[in-house]
């Protein structure tokens, strides 16, 4: 579904993401794990054209995407979440919701201005949209709260409604897990393969290793911007190269 051939990102001299290649296969969860600062976030941003390669290739189901506008990704498939989950504040979980699925809309200012046939159709498709995407995340009984009401919880399952309001088929999550109990971390990991036995394929980053490790169908490892390994969650536990830069030993791991 994804390919990712020698991709790198400088800023002036330092190479966030140095000549990585991978490929994300459909119908997986993939996992990015690294040290801070290793590039993961800029991975991220690279895929969903929030900032341009300096050199390398993306393609996306067959087709070069490398630097396209991230609206454009977005419509071909490709959404994401952010490490700090980013959400409109005053208005309702539900609001949040329709306004993801605009990306797929047609209606444009004049429609807005007449009142247009176009408009109300979309409105109500919108509105079907967020509240069958907040079912899935199980969150209905929520929907007329204010975001600002909710909990830290809360907000990553509306996060992950957002993504799914796009209908996407890849969704890119940046450390979901982050700033939540064990118990809401197990129950976000279970919503995570929903989506996945719902035809979304995830990439994910993650610092929580017992979470990664009983998730990932594959992770790549990266450190000061290049990929060190690749591999199943066994494969990368007792890679010696990743214990000594990411991982310690494989006790820890376990713990």
């Amino acid at each position: 579904m994804l390919k990712i051939n020698n991709l790198t990102k400088r800023f002036g001299g330092l190479a966030a993401v140095n000549d990585v290649s991978v490929e994300v296969a459909a119908g997986q969860i993939n996992a990015i794990i690294g040290p801070n600062g290793a590039g993961k976030t800029t991975f991220f941003n690279l895929v969903a054209g929030a900032m341009p390669p300096t050199s390398g290739s993306i393609e996306f189901n067959g087709m070069d995407v490398t630097g396209m506008a991230p609206d454009r990704i977005a419509r071909l498939g490709i959404a994401r979440t952010f490490q700090t989950t980013k959400l409109f504040e005053q208005s309702t979980v539900l609001d949040n919701l329709i306004v993801g699925h605009r990306l797929r809309t047609q209606a444009r200012l004049w429609d807005v201005i007449i009142n247009a046939k176009r408009l109300r159709d979309e409105e109500k498709k919108c509105r079907a949209k967020a509240a069958e995407v907040l079912d899935f995340v199980g969150l209905s009984h929520i929907g007329h709260r204010y975001i600002a009401d909710t909990t830290q919880e809360e907000r990553k399952r509306v996060a992950f409604a957002l993504a799914m309001a796009t209908d996407p088929e890849l969704v890119l999550l940046d450390e979901p897990a982050g700033g939540i109990n064990p118990e809401e971390t197990e129950n976000l990991a279970a919503l995570i393969r929903k989506m996945v036995d719902h035809g979304i394929t995830v990439c994910l980053i993650e610092h929580k290793m017992d979470m990664i490790m009983s998730l990932a169908d594959k992770i790549m490892v990266l450190d000061h911007g290049e990929k060190i390994a690749e591999g199943t969650p066994e494969q990368i536990k007792t890679n010696p190269v990743v214990i000594e830069a990411y991982l310690g030993s494989e006790e820890d791991v376990e713990a």
